[in-house]
């Protein structure tokens, strides 16, 4: 069956070391539709101006598109309010605001935060050095075999010292699904705060900030077919007026004076300078793409993918596969013998298979899976059997090629 999809992104369709592209790195960067390329080629070359600034009609025009996108990011993820959405460069620096001026003014020695060894470094590294920035306790879930939480497990750990409790809502690495809700109504009954990255999640499924009741959420335009460099931070209204600039600058003061200042409102107060307009144009866009088709289909498209890639590959005698064995979402991460995945993903290239290879970001855990680097195939709503059918044929050939390997 033809992916009805895949026309809409011109970068697949193309020959990559003499073959059809097949790309399969989706959980790096998506590849972007027509109409999200047409939204920001538009805004360049019909109406570029900076917003907020002026009166001039190509100034309302860009306010107008901006402001919009924000209200469609409010949509998306059913956040109560458009001061609730702060527009960023990506997750990384969303994870880091809530770091710096929540943690680092709200934590104190004896407070704890918890996480997991499953984390990306950018929702890591942030939390361990507020930490020692703030003398609190920095610990961490047990994961099970698959990668998944325990919530008996979970539950025992969260105390009224638990202050933070910070998470990736999809894994990067593992393809698990945390159960967000529940650990949300955990971390609230002792009277902590919940941040999760999202990631991986927005892309892939419906995500609902108020039935999941979490105090903070991140996620990047880049991974969910929008732009680079644009990402979003939810917090709740609450937090966020609490919070403190981490940048200062145009665009967020209200009144300067010679020895003091004092901020705008909600949510400008965190968007100090020019602020990222073709990519929350851009962004807006992908939203609309994304709604278009439905993230009900999307989310089940991309987990039958997952599952049928799993399937597939699990035939290839000495294969690996990390993760759960049902309930993945989006991607397949493995190990093919002793080949090292650098040298997996230069032969899947050779075919004009684009698949990951590395540490992806997660050192911790590949200690904890006790593996140097892995291999990672990670799939979106244009990609189909045929793609995941190409990359068994691509891995059975790699396979041949470092026979000597498996002998």
């Amino acid at each position: 069956m033809t992916n009805p999809w895949k026309k809409d992104f011109p970068i697949l369709h193309q020959q990559v070391n003499g073959h059809p592209l097949v790309y399969l790195d989706s959980g790096a960067t998506s590849q972007k539709p027509y109409p999200v390329i047409e939204a920001m080629t538009q805004y360049y070359e019909g109406y570029n101006s900076n917003v907020h600034r002026g009166v001039h009609t190509l100034g309302t025009r860009a306010t107008d598109g901006f402001e919009g996108a924000r209200e469609k990011v409010r949509k998306f993820i059913h956040a109560k309010s458009v001061q609730e959405i702060i527009f960023t460069r990506g997750t990384t620096t969303a994870i880091n605001l809530v770091a710096s001026s929540y943690a680092r003014a709200n934590l104190k020695p004896g407070d704890e935060i918890i996480t997991t060894v499953a984390e990306h470094h950018s929702n890591f590294i942030p939390w361990q050095q507020a930490a020692k920035a703030t003398g609190a306790t920095f610990t961490f879930f047990p994961l099970e075999a698959d990668g998944t939480l325990d919530l008996e497990k979970v539950a025992e750990m969260i105390t009224p010292q638990t202050k933070m409790v910070a998470i990736h809502h999809l894994s990067n690495v593992m393809g698990t699904v945390q159960p967000i809700k529940e650990l949300a109504q955990m971390v609230h009954a002792v009277g902590g705060v919940i941040s999760v990255d999202g990631a991986q999640a927005a892309p892939h499924m419906k995500v609902d900030v108020q039935d999941l009741d979490v105090d903070f959420y991140q996620f990047s335009g880049h991974k969910m077919m929008g732009p680079t460099g644009i990402g979003v931070l939810y917090g709740k209204k609450s937090l966020l007026e609490q919070m403190e600039p981490i940048e200062f600058g145009g665009e967020m003061i209200d009144f300067v004076d010679l020895h003091d200042s004092t901020w705008k409102e909600l949510p400008w107060k965190f968007e100090g300078g020019t602020p990222i307009i073709a990519g929350a144009i851009g962004l807006g866009a992908a939203i609309d793409y994304l709604e278009s088709v439905g993230m009900d289909i999307i989310e089940e498209h991309d987990r039958k993918l997952a599952t049928y890639a799993a399937e597939q590959m699990s035939q290839i005698e000495g294969l690996t596969i990390y993760g759960p064995k049902s309930h993945r979402t989006g991607l397949v991460t493995f190990n093919l013998g002793d080949v090292h995945p650098h040298d997996v993903a230069t032969v899947l290239d050779a075919e004009g298979i684009a698949v990951r290879a590395g540490h992806h970001c997660c050192q911790p855990l590949m200690r904890w899976l006790k593996a140097s680097a892995t291999a990672r195939a990670s799939f979106y709503l244009y990609n189909d059997e045929s793609d995941i059918d190409a990359l068994v044929k691509g891995l059975k050939k790699t396979k041949e090629y470092f026979g000597h390997v498996f002998r």
